[in-house]
């Protein structure tokens, strides 16, 4: 299968009341970085791409056609305990705080002022010496 270079084979796409507050929360919270964006109406967003990492979101602005969805994302970051406080000083509610899993992870989860659910984890140190080795 082939798919255009720099997206993968499934890709969330996020259909909110307000496209551009997204944008801004996802580029606050993660350090997404904006790709692609074609503006709506009245300076609203028809469609855009997003950069988190080596993965692409695809969102718009909610319009007749295209109702609200919400979905539940799982995101490898630098630092869960960083980037969970980051969520909820943009306005995120708290799902699970920071803490340590035995798959060697440490991992939390917010809603995001859409009602998107993040699941936020880091791997440890100690949990990644021990699978190399």
């Amino acid at each position: 299968m082939q798919t255009l270079t720099g997206y993968q084979t499934t890709m969330p796409y996020l259909i909110v009341p307000d496209a551009r507050e997204l944008i801004r929360f996802l580029t606050g919270v993660f350090g997404a970085e904006e790709t692609f964006c074609v503006p709506g109406p009245e300076g609203g967003v028809m469609h855009a791409e997003l950069r988190i990492g080596e993965s692409t979101i695809l969102l718009a602005d909610v319009r007749d056609e295209y109702k609200p969805t919400t979905a539940g994302l799982y995101v490898y970051v630098d630092d869960a305990d960083e980037t969970y406080s980051r969520a909820l000083a943009a306005g995120a509610t708290s799902l699970i705080e920071p803490k340590d899993k035995e798959q060697g992870v440490r991992w939390a989860g917010f809603t995001d002022p859409f009602g998107n659910h993040w699941w936020i984890t880091t791997p440890l140190a100690w949990y990644c010496v021990l699978t190399v080795n």
